[in-house]
């Protein structure tokens, strides 16, 4: 019977420590496996993570390109067929509820729809960005489009030097 007093590693599991500097019997004395001299051989001697000898490392080689914008925004693009998709209950279409229905993954800040494929059902579509075609198709259908406005982002005043 299994117990936990009888439980045992797996051979191979576990091995024991190299005990450096216990003498020459022991194959790891005198230079405790570090061979001989040079900086790895000292105490506290290693060279940090990039380094090359003193050649020019990699990530200093590679050109930087580009940058990366802090400030981006995110679409969530959505076709009228991917709404056929969606369950007959489900009358507005949000990007809220568009996440429940597994639709949209991910995280976006805005939803824009577009009329590829055709529309079966009256929906109230609320997105800040509707195409013309998906407008009049979603309308055509007896559904109705409520665009929310995009929120226009605050610009930095400047200083001007005459006001100090």
């Amino acid at each position: 019977m299994l117990r936990l007093n009888t439980i045992k590693a797996h051979p191979g599991a576990t091995q024991k420590r190299k005990r450096l500097g216990r003498g020459s019997g022991s194959g790891l004395g005198q230079t405790s496996g570090k061979g001989d001299k040079g900086q790895l051989a000292r105490s506290g001697g290693h060279v940090r993570p990039g380094f090359e000898g003193g050649q020019m490392p990699l990530y200093r080689r590679i050109p930087k390109k580009g940058f990366t914008n802090i400030h981006r925004r995110s679409n969530a693009v959505v076709n009228l067929s991917e709404l056929s998709k969606l369950d007959s209950s489900i009358k507005e279409i949000s990007m809220e509820s568009l996440l429940e229905a597994g639709i949209v993954k991910g995280r976006h800040d805005r939803l824009t729809i577009l009329a590829t494929g055709e529309v079966t059902q009256a929906y109230t579509v609320r997105a800040q960005r509707v195409s013309g075609a998906a407008a009049e198709k979603i309308t055509k259908a007896g559904g109705k489009v409520e665009l929310i406005p995009i929120p226009e982002g605050k610009k930095p005043v400047k200083k001007s030097k005459a006001a100090k």
